[in-house]
């Protein structure tokens, strides 16, 4: 891919991006040394990292590219590889769910050689993480252990281990960089931002703390080459670990879900509020029957705390309601006309509250289908539904193949507006056209989509 991208060490996926300088007086400080050596370290943790190849069969056609065209020739599974650790002795293995995604066979070999089979116990698309089962019958493996980033600072030693472009076990060591990144891949990101050296095939290693304890999990790098220029980010592990015991437990995720649109306070409309700072999230949109509504949100609420948990941006609501257990009553605290409002609300189930209609469902009036997509029209009943503008146009989505290319790229509710720099009203429309391209193969097509209140470009395999 040409110029500088941000790679998911595997695949791309588009993000604007922008570098900031700040000059700095110089400041004295005294810092902890480098180890003599991380030879220990690497030793007794490399065991519990594990390389990981996933194969899709290609007779139905789905893979694409020269490699996998080849392979197809020869009737050949495609191959992928990433990396991933054991945290329990049982076999349970973590790793990015793009490494393994659409994989219908996966291997996972230990540093030691040795190859085991592997099943998936749970995926989060939105954060990037998969569990896997090791089948090991009555093997006890080796692991390691989530750390706590709390007392993780910028400039703490951090090292890195994987599978870069498939080579094997690579140990490489760095600083944090940075924390609370936002890489623009989703509403839960959190990264950590790290100078280890990662490259392809890290997908899904860990990134080790010197006490041994795990503390990220390798996600994407940002390079002009798609190799590593010292700019890598990792999931952090208090939101990996969250995620991992509900895949463990439940095969899914069970997020808190509020029910409202919100935007992060610019310094204008903080100003012509009358407020002394942009701190809080701005309701935009409070949906009917959600439990915003029910605990009386109203538009231009201004969310200052949440569960005890100051909120300064939309990104800190997103996490403290995803956090927060299905079914508890929490305290939120909203400024309104300049007066702060205590309400009591009670979380729902995201999952459950946006839940999609099954992709094979009977299909509604105004609807079609195609390319792993269900299109409506947005009526009243859609637009209540989803929390959409009443001036709404285009094509709404309602349901995805979770197995499809879309899936990566769309979510329901989404509002399609244009295909191929073409402006779209009809579901029909939108699938022909998506249909015509697919037929063509002429690669990923650029969409115009609208989720809440923020419109972006994206690039969607037909």
């Amino acid at each position: 891919m040409g110029g500088v991208g941000l790679t998911r060490i595997f695949a791309s996926i588009a993000v604007a991006s922008a570098l900031l300088f700040a000059g700095a007086g110089v400041v004295e400080a005294a810092g902890r040394g480098a180890p003599d050596s991380f030879a220990d370290l690497a030793e007794k943790l490399t065991p519990a990292v594990v390389n990981i190849s996933s194969a899709q069969r290609v007779n139905g056609g789905r893979a694409t590219g020269e490699l996998e065209q080849y392979q197809r020739k020869l009737g050949r599974p495609s191959v992928s590889l990433g990396s991933g650790f054991i945290i329990d002795s049982t076999g349970i293995v973590v790793t990015n769910n793009h490494v393994i995604d659409n994989a219908d066979e996966i291997t996972v070999t230990l540093s030691d050689g040795r190859d085991f089979k592997a099943t998936v116990r749970g995926r989060d698309r939105e954060t990037d993480l998969a569990v896997l089962q090791l089948d090991g019958g009555s093997t006890v493996f080796p692991s390691v252990k989530f750390g706590s980033l709390d007392r993780a600072r910028v400039g703490d030693w951090v090292i890195a281990i994987g599978n870069p472009f498939g080579l094997g076990g690579s140990v490489t060591v760095g600083i944090v960089s940075a924390r609370h990144r936002d890489i623009q891949s989703g509403q839960y990101d959190d990264f950590i931002q790290t100078d280890a050296a990662i490259n392809r095939g890290n997908s899904g290693g860990p990134l080790f703390d010197l006490a041994g304890n795990v503390v990220g999990v390798n996600t994407a790098i940002y390079s002009p080459t798609s190799g590593s220029v010292g700019v890598g980010f990792s999931v952090p592990s208090d939101l990996a670990q969250t995620v991992v015991e509900q895949l463990l437990e439940y095969g899914e995720t069970r997020r808190g879900w509020l029910g409202v649109s919100i935007d992060d306070l610019t310094s204008e409309v903080a100003t012509s509020l009358g407020l002394r700072n942009s701190d809080g999230a701005l309701v935009t949109v409070v949906r009917s029957n959600s439990p915003a509504e029910e605990a009386g949100v109203e538009p231009n609420d201004i969310i200052v705390e949440f569960n005890r948990r100051p909120v300064s941006s939309v990104r800190d609501l997103t996490r403290a309601v995803a956090d927060t257990a299905i079914g508890t009553r929490v305290q939120m605290v909203v400024l309104r006309n300049n007066k702060r409002v205590s309400l009591s609300v009670t979380v729902d189930r995201r999952e459950t509250r946006l839940l999609a209609a099954s992709p094979s469902a009977p299909l509604a009036a105004n609807a079609a289908r195609g390319s792993g997509l269900t299109l409506q029209e947005p009526t009243e009943d859609i637009k209540q539904a989803y929390g959409l503008p009443r001036d709404v146009e285009g094509v709404v989505v309602t349901a995805i193949d979770p197995d499809s290319p879309a899936a990566l790229v769309l979510q329901p509710g989404d509002i399609i507006l244009e295909i191929g720099w073409e402006r779209v009203t009809r579901p029909s429309t939108a699938i022909d056209k998506l249909g015509k391209l697919r037929n063509l193969n002429s690669g990923p097509v650029q969409i115009y989509i609208q989720r809440g209140d923020l419109l972006s470009y994206k690039l969607l395999r037909p």
